[in-house]
């Protein structure tokens, strides 16, 4: 099954009313209240329950993930949580007594609320509890692989999205040679240092572990949305938590080992892929961004896409990562 054969556009087939009768069919007695989260690739909202606190209703986006993948990332969700780690494992439905069911076309998922604020990346302190956090993900990550979710790889996010790009009428066609030109530069420099760098330590991972992914309130930590788990190279949860120049870059990550160390050894030598990630990050999200423009909520949210400064500035982000890829790795903080 394919994304064809439930369009972007099923989604407009999700009314409150639907929503509602199929939590109430799984065994959530919903007061009527609904509160849309922010979430484009599937669709979330905060639902009340009577006589008890609200849940988080997770609608995933048909077709995007196969069963066996949704329920992977549940019983990894279980895994964590079992250990003590700070993440929101999903539901069992009182009907069913499942975590994942199915009202067709959609998989639901159901979790408790957890609220919070996110992650500050320029508090050290919380720059280390989430160096601790991972450390501890990534220990339980390491004791076997996925069995049905995919590898980080330069096919899916980079030559795939570039595909994407190139097809959608969105490029303007004057520029569609140059972003071509500069994109396949891009993946084969890319590849080059992934081919120098050799096999990594594929492990189990959050995947798109951001600040937005972390949420925060007074003592309490936890890491959200594993949606885009799968398997690759520890710092690919790390890297996204640094920002600025190279000396704040430094610093964050000095933070962040000190709390990921404590737990797990972190390999010096996986530095060198945080460029190669970002770059293949850079071309994924325009990757995406195209795909799912038939989606009425993208063009809503994202109507920049459609403007030529967007792909200029695009086109400039893809050259100065090609021009990072050349540039020594400076970020080890010891």
């Amino acid at each position: 099954m394919t994304d064809q054969d439930h369009p972007d556009w099923a989604y407009a087939s999700l009314t409150p009313e639907r929503m509602l009768n199929d939590l109430e069919s799984l065994g959530w007695p919903c007061d009527g209240r609904l509160i849309a989260l922010n979430s484009y690739e599937n669709r979330v909202y905060q639902v009340g329950i009577e006589d008890g606190e609200p849940v988080i209703a997770k609608f995933y986006r048909p077709s995007r993930w196969s069963p066996e993948q949704l329920q992977e990332e549940h019983d990894f969700l279980k895994e964590l949580f079992d250990e003590e780690i700070p993440v929101v494992p999903p539901l069992a439905s009182p009907i069913t007594g499942k975590t994942l069911n199915v009202c067709d076309p959609f998989p639901i998922a159901v979790f408790p609320r957890r609220g919070g604020y996110s992650l500050e990346m320029d508090q050290a302190e919380q720059l280390y509890r989430i160096g601790r956090a991972l450390g501890r993900l990534h220990t339980v990550g390491s004791r076997e692989p996925f069995k049905y979710r995919p590898e980080l790889n330069s096919t899916d996010f980079g030559h795939h999205a570039v595909q994407q790009v190139v097809a959608s009428p969105l490029l303007p066609e004057a520029m569609r040679s140059v972003y071509e030109g500069v994109a396949m530069d891009l993946i084969q420099n890319v590849e080059n240092t992934l081919q120098g760098f050799g096999k990594w330590n594929a492990i189990r991972l959050h995947g798109d572990c951001h600040a937005a992914n972390v949420m925060v309130r007074e003592d309490l930590m936890h890491i959200v949305d594993f949606d885009d788990a799968r398997l690759g190279p520890a710092v690919q949860d790390l890297w996204l938590f640094l920002s600025g120049d190279n000396n704040e870059q430094r610093l964050a990550l000095s933070e962040i080992l000190e709390g990921y160390e404590e737990f797990r050894d972190f390999d010096r030598r996986e530095l060198a892929l945080i460029e190669p990630l970002r770059s293949l990050r850079v071309l994924h999200y325009a990757g995406w961004l195209t795909k799912r423009w038939d989606d009425p909520a993208f063009p809503a949210a994202f109507p920049w896409l459609a403007e030529p400064r967007f792909w200029d500035q695009h086109i400039l982000d893809l050259r100065e990562q090609l021009a990072a890829l050349q540039e020594p790795v400076e970020l080890n903080p010891y």
